[in-house]
C-alpha cells in the first residue's frame, strides 16, 4: 500500500520521509561504493591478477557499459514481477556479483562479476527511484528520489575513501567483502521495511518500448547525457588539473575531491527540493549555472583559493540536476516508470563515458587547459536543448487551451 494514503491533514505537512526509504538509500550507498572504488585500488588488482594497469582500468569501462546496456535490458525482462520483489532479486544479484569478485581465480572471472553487479546498479536505481516516489506524497516525490539517490553522493566521501583504506592493507578483495555486506544489510532492509507497493501499470512490452521511445522522452535522456558528459570530461582528469595547472600537491587534491562530494551530495538533497517546487524553470537555471560555473573553473583553475571554490560549487550544480531529471523523465513515460528510470542511468552513464573519451581526445589535441571550457559547452548546448523543448511544450499547451 502506498504510504501517501496515510497522509491526511495538515499534520501530514511536516511529516518525514519513512525509515523504508532509507533502506534504499543504503543499496545506493553499496552501488555507489561498488562502481568507484575499484579505482582506488586498481594497482593492487592489476598486481595480483598479473594484468597491466590499462587492462584493470578496463573493469572500470566494463562496468559502464554493462549499466548503460544491461539495465534496460534486464528492465525488460522483469517487467511483470512485483516491484519489491524485484529489488530484493536485484540487490541478491548485486551481491552474487561482488561475492564472486571476491573469490574469483583470474581476470576473466573479475570482468564477469563486475558485468553481474552492472546488471543490478541501474535496474536498483530505477526501480528504486520509482518506489521512493511512491513512499511519500506527489510533491514530494523529487526530494524523496534524491534521498536516496544521496547513498550514491555519500559513498564518494566515506564508502570509496573507506573501501580503499580497506583494499590497500587487507587485500583488494576484501573491499569487494565489505561491499557485499553493505548489500545483505540493504536487503535485509528492505525485506523488512520496504512495503508491497500495487503496481500502477499492467502494460504489454511493446507500450513500455513505445512509451520510452517517443520524441520528447529520448530527448531528456540526450539532456542528461550531456549534463553528465560535461561533469565527466573534467572530473575524470581533475587530479591532472589540479596537480598541473592549479599547482596543488597530491595530499591536497585528496581533500579537494572530499569536498566535491559534500558539494555533490548538497547539490543532490536541494536539488530535490526544488525540483518538487518548479521543475522545469529549477532545471534550466540549473543547466544554466553548471554551464557558467565551468567556464569560470576555466579561469580559476590557474588560482587556487578559487579553484577550490569553484570545484565546490560545481559539484553543487552538477549533481542538483539529477533528481529533477528522473522525475521529467518518469513524468513523460507513466506507462514504463521503472523502464524509463532505468534508462535515466544508461543515459547517464553513456554520457560518463562520452565525456571521459571526449575528454581524453581533447586534451591530445587541445590541451588539458580546455577541458572545462569545452565541458562548459556541453552543458550549454544541453541548456539549449532542454530550453528549446519547454518552450515547444508551452506553445503546443497555449495552442491547446485557445
Amino acid at each position: 500500500m502506498n504510504s501517501t494514503h496515510a497522509l491526511q491533514g495538515g499534520a501530514a505537512v511536516k511529516e518525514r520521509f519513512p525509515i523504508s526509504l532509507f533502506s534504499l538509500t543504503l543499496g545506493a550507498f553499496a552501488i555507489g561504493m561498488t562502481e568507484f572504488v575499484i579505482m582506488g585500488i586498481l594497482p593492487n588488482v592489476a598486481d595480483d591478477l598479473h594484468v597491466s594497469i590499462p587492462q584493470a582500468g578496463q573493469l572500470i569501462t566494463s562496468y559502464a557499459l554493462g549499466v548503460a546496456i544491461g539495465g534496460p535490458i534486464l528492465a525488460l525482462a522483469t517487467h511483470k514481477l512485483p516491484q519489491k520483489l524485484l529489488l530484493c532479486l536485484l540487490m541478491l544479484l548485486f551481491i552474487l556479483g561482488n561475492g564472486i569478485a571476491i573469490i574469483a581465480p583470474n581476470y576473466s572471472i573479475v570482468m564477469v562479476a563486475r558485468l553481474i553487479t552492472a546488471l543490478a546498479h541501474g535496474t536498483f536505481l530505477g526501480v528504486g527511484s520509482v518506489i521512493a516516489a511512491n513512499l511519500v506524497r506527489v510533491d514530494k516525490r523529487a526530494a524523496a528520489i534524491s534521498v536516496m539517490m544521496a547513498g550514491l553522493t555519500i559513498s564518494n566521501i566515506i564508502g570509496v575513501p573507506l573501501g580503499t583504506f580497506i583494499g590497500q592493507h587487507l587485500g583488494w578483495r576484501a573491499s569487494f567483502g565489505a561491499i557485499a555486506i553493505m548489500g545483505i544489510i540493504s536487503l535485509i532492509g528492505i525485506l523488512i521495511f520496504i512495503p508491497r507497493i500495487k503496481q500502477k501499470t499492467n502494460t504489454s512490452l511493446l507500450q513500455q518500448v513505445r512509451s520510452l521511445a517517443q520524441p520528447k522522452l529520448l530527448l531528456v535522456l540526450l539532456i542528461g547525457a550531456l549534463g553528465c558528459g560535461s561533469l565527466f570530461m573534467v572530473f575524470t582528469y581533475i587530479a591532472p588539473i589540479l596537480l598541473e595547472i592549479t599547482g596543488f600537491s597530491e595530499h591536497v587534491v585528496t581533500w579537494i575531491l572530499v569536498l566535491f562530494g559534500f558539494g555533490v551530495t548538497l547539490g543532490n538533497i536541494v536539488g530535490g527540493k526544488l525540483a518538487d517546487w518548479k521543475l522545469m524553470p529549477y532545471l534550466l537555471g540549473n543547466f544554466a549555472v553548471l554551464a557558467l560555473i565551468l567556464a569560470v573553473f576555466s579561469f580559476t583553475d590557474k588560482i587556487p583559493v578559487a579553484a577550490i571554490v569553484t570545484i565546490f560549487i560545481w559539484g553543487v550544480a552538477a549533481f542538483g540536476i539529477l533528481p529533477g531529471l528522473q522525475i521529467r523523465i518518469m513524468n513523460l513515460a507513466k506507462d514504463a516508470p521503472e523502464l524509463a528510470a532505468t534508462s535515466t542511468h544508461s543515459a547517464l552513464n553513456v554520457g560518463n563515458a562520452g565525456g571521459a573519451f571526449l575528454g581524453g581526445w581533447a586534451i591530445t589535441h587541445v590541451g588539458l587547459s580546455s577541458l572545462p571550457w569545452i565541458a562548459s559547452l556541453l552543458a550549454a548546448l544541453g541548456f539549449l536543448l532542454l530550453l528549446a523543448g519547454h518552450l515547444y511544450d508551452r506553445r503546443k499547451e497555449a495552442v491547446k487551451h485557445a
